[in-house]
């Protein structure tokens, strides 16, 4: 199996974008390799514990009204042309997602990580819900499986927090400076929203040096069983 590691944020929407491609070929090739990781990296770190109204939060970080509306114009064509509802004018508020990470994590505890990271999608891009809202993301834990008085108390504790904070941190210090980031096997930065048809080809690539190195080994046991019965016969 081959570890992919993605760096992303549940509020980020060429995240949603990336991995709804990402799956598409996940399902293409339903022998593929990976095994996926989801880590913490929050777009506005800085952002207060209550979030911000989103429209004078984007104004404010692209300079204007005007520079807003283009930048989430051509998000929205994209997600378009990759068949991805997004419904902007339902979200309201932009949260702090630190705790929307924490969940992340206890999901991937659970072996769940993948259902909740789309249910708080969701949630944020289609629903318009506030993920940043702990009633709310109990009833999203609740709704992919998870215990909700167990994360809701967990929320309300300081639990993982520090190391949420330290892992995003480190995605930084590694020289990630935007979302979504893929890391294949520990080596291999694959940046962006990629399509489909690229990770097509990095699973097809994979798997076919996996047959290649399958059997190579093989070739290698059979040469030594060669060479341990010459050595019996003589």
């Amino acid at each position: 199996m081959v570890k992919l590691d993605i760096m992303s944020d549940p509020i980020c929407p060429w995240c949603l974008i990336g991995k709804a491609q990402l799956e598409r070929a996940l399902e293409a090739r339903p022998e593929h390799p990976f095994v996926i990781e989801w880590h913490p990296f929050q777009l506005n770190p800085d952002m207060p514990p209550e979030g911000a109204d989103r429209r004078a939060y984007l104004e404010q970080k692209f300079g204007g009204k005007e520079r807003a509306v283009q930048i989430y114009a051509r998000i929205a064509e994209h997600a378009q042309a990759a068949g991805i509802e997004i419904n902007f004018e339902g979200i309201k508020r932009t949260p702090n997602t630190l705790d929307a990470h924490r969940l992340i994590h206890w999901a991937g505890i659970e072996g769940m990580q993948n259902r909740v990271v789309s249910a708080l999608m969701r949630g944020y891009f289609q629903e318009g819900r506030d993920i940043g809202d702990r009633d709310t993301l109990a009833d999203i834990a609740d709704s992919a499986g998870l215990d909700a008085a167990v994360i809701r108390k967990l929320l309300d504790s300081p639990a993982d927090s520090d190391d949420i904070l330290a892992r995003d941190a480190a995605a930084r210090e590694m020289g990630i400076t935007a979302v979504p980031t893929f890391i294949v096997a520990g080596k291999h930065a694959v940046p962006g929203a990629q399509p489909t048809e690229v990770w097509l080809k990095v699973i097809d690539e994979i798997m076919s040096q996996q047959e290649q190195d399958a059997e190579a080994d093989t070739d290698t046991d059979t040469d030594a069983d060669k060479e341990s019965d010459a050595g019996t016969e003589s």
